[in-house]
C-alpha cells in the first residue's frame, strides 16, 4: 500500500462524507422540531458527525503531506495511514450513533485514539 495515495484519497472521501451529510441535513434543518430542536443532543451530534467528515478528512490529508517531508518510515507510514482511516470511519458513525442512542457515546475512545496514533506517527516515528 501507498501510505501517501491511500491517505489522500481518505481524505478527499471525507470530504465527499462531510458534504453528502450536509445534504442530507439540509433537506431537514429548516424544520423547528428536527431532531428535538437546534440545540437537543441529538442534532448537535448530527452536526459534530457531519464536521468531523471534513476534520478527520484534512487531517488524512496533512499526513499524507507530511509522509515525505519528515521522512516517516514505511511501516510506521502504513499504520498511520491505517489508524486515520478508522478514525475517519468510526468518529462520525459514533456520532450519529449518539445521536439515535446516548449509551454509544462510550465508544468515542475508539475514533480519538485511532486519531492519536495517526498523529503520534508524524510526531515520533523517525528513521
Amino acid at each position: 500500500m501507498d501510505p501517501l495515495k491511500f491517505s489522500l484519497t481518505c481524505g478527499w472521501a471525507g470530504f465527499l462524507g462531510g458534504v453528502l451529510s450536509g445534504a442530507v441535513m439540509g433537506l431537514l434543518f429548516h424544520r423547528e422540531d428536527w431532531l428535538g430542536g437546534y440545540g437537543s443532543r441529538e442534532r448537535r451530534m448530527v452536526r459534530l458527525g457531519h464536521i468531523s467528515f471534513f476534520g478527520i478528512g484534512l487531517i488524512n490529508l496533512f499526513y499524507a503531506l507530511s509522509l515525505e517531508p519528515l521522512e516517516v518510515p514505511a511501516a510506521a507510514a502504513d499504520a498511520g495511514a491505517f489508524a486515520l482511516l478508522v478514525a475517519l470511519v468510526t468518529m462520525p458513525s459514533i456520532c450519529f450513533l449518539c445521536a439515535w442512542r446516548k449509551p454509544f457515546r462510550h465508544l468515542f475512545f475508539v475514533p480519538v485514539l485511532a486519531t492519536v496514533a495517526g498523529i503520534g506517527v508524524i510526531l515520533f516515528a523517525r528513521p
